[in-house]
């Protein structure tokens, strides 16, 4: 079957992605708006009978002086991944894209690879049997990847290297999950390993409390952020950012974005933002305080957001981005190991991919992004 492409209205892209299961907040048409520094299309593959049959949000960024654009989907397009024939959907997607005056393309594909329990990952751990994730036999494989793979390479597309580590301007390849689907709130506490049902126990002994902030608790939010940000040394994003988010993922959804505020003898020690899209929640930003740790505030702030996105319904509790490392000696290691603490699963990704209109401005693009 034929499909072309158009530009879709914001109300016929959100009518396509409700009911989809697992639709990244990246792909709302929202996210354009909280991207301010990039322009931004909703697009769809229009079937035979008239109807959207896919559909992605695209974020254009021009290259100084020209108007030319990097093209990119984070987390999209959201097609038919497993049809057989990609070309059928990728095609008119390019042909749309450079006739916006995209002069490269880059997109990531939604689609899981491989997961490991955490079981698995903490064994390799202890008995220093992997030192990445991808040296260690995923205890599940969906082998259609394989053949995403292989038909994205024979149609040119190049796979960006640059993903793997999970950070940076990219979006991370490999992700830590808490499966909640058939579980009792029962089975996810007990799935915890025991230094974090200590550790809730302890925050909740000690008087920690968590609770759910409005617009105005942003700067507080934002006043711890900067503190993280100074330890685990990032650049953190201005407040107007997390301003601009709030305001526009709730005009979509009043329960698209939530604030969490883990308080101490009245004082905010941990701040965390929650992102739902359908039945997938995403713990999106997090911050917490140099003193009082041994309150164990981010556990209690966790176990908050876990239960209420159990009430909502979510059949995931996705904690977004890690490094495949398993060197307990890597600086970035920390991030997997609490993690870990969940019980849940690390989530590869098929990873991001690039498809270069224009050869030579693509590879002007890529020797500006590595001397970055």
């Amino acid at each position: 079957m034929t499909l072309r492409l158009r530009s879709l209205t914001r109300d016929e892209h959100l009518t396509f992605i409700k009911g989809k299961p697992s639709v990244s907040f990246l792909q709302c048409p929202s996210w354009g708006d909280v991207k301010s520094e990039w322009r931004s299309e909703s697009i769809g593959w229009i079937d035979e009978t008239g109807s959207v049959v896919g559909a992605a949000e695209v974020l254009y960024r021009q290259l100084p002086k020209i108007k030319r654009y990097l093209a990119y989907m984070p987390e999209g397009p959201v097609i038919d991944w497993f049809d057989g024939d990609l070309r059928r959907w990728l095609d008119p997607m390019l042909a749309h894209l450079k006739s916006q005056g995209a002069f490269s393309v880059k997109m990531g594909p939604p689609v899981v690879v491989n997961r490991w329990e955490s079981e698995t990952i903490k064994k390799a751990i202890a008995a220093k049997s992997a030192r990445r994730l991808r040296d260690l036999p995923p205890d599940w494989t969906d082998e259609r990847a394989a053949d995403v793979n292989r038909q994205l390479r024979r149609l040119g597309w190049l796979q960006d290297q640059t993903a793997g580590a999970g950070f940076g301007d990219v979006q991370p390849r490999y992700v830590f999950q808490v499966p909640l689907m058939r579980r009792s709130l029962d089975d996810v506490h007990s799935g915890f390993n025991q230094l974090w049902r200590r550790n809730i126990k302890k925050a909740a002994k000690a008087g920690v409390e968590v609770v759910q902030g409005g617009r105005e608790d942003l700067r507080t939010f934002h006043e711890v952020y900067k503190v993280t940000a100074v330890r685990d040394h990032f650049t953190p994003r201005p407040l107007p950012y997390f301003e601009r988010m709030w305001d526009v993922l709730n005009a979509e959804d009043p329960e698209r974005m939530r604030l969490y505020l883990a308080k101490h003898e009245g004082e905010v020690l941990a701040s965390t933002t929650m992102v739902t899209v359908g039945d997938h929640v995403w713990y999106s930003y997090g911050a917490s305080a140099n003193h009082k740790r041994e309150v164990r505030p981010s556990n209690a702030i966790q176990w908050r957001m876990l239960r209420d996105a159990y009430a909502l319904g979510a059949s995931v509790y996705d904690l977004r981005g890690i490094s495949d490392t398993l060197d307990e000696n890597d600086h970035l290691f920390g991030l997997i190991q609490f993690k870990l603490g969940t019980g849940g699963q690390a989530v590869e990704y098929l990873g991001e991919w690039d498809f270069p209109l224009n050869k030579v401005l693509h590879k002007a693009l890529d020797l500006y992004m590595s001397r970055r």
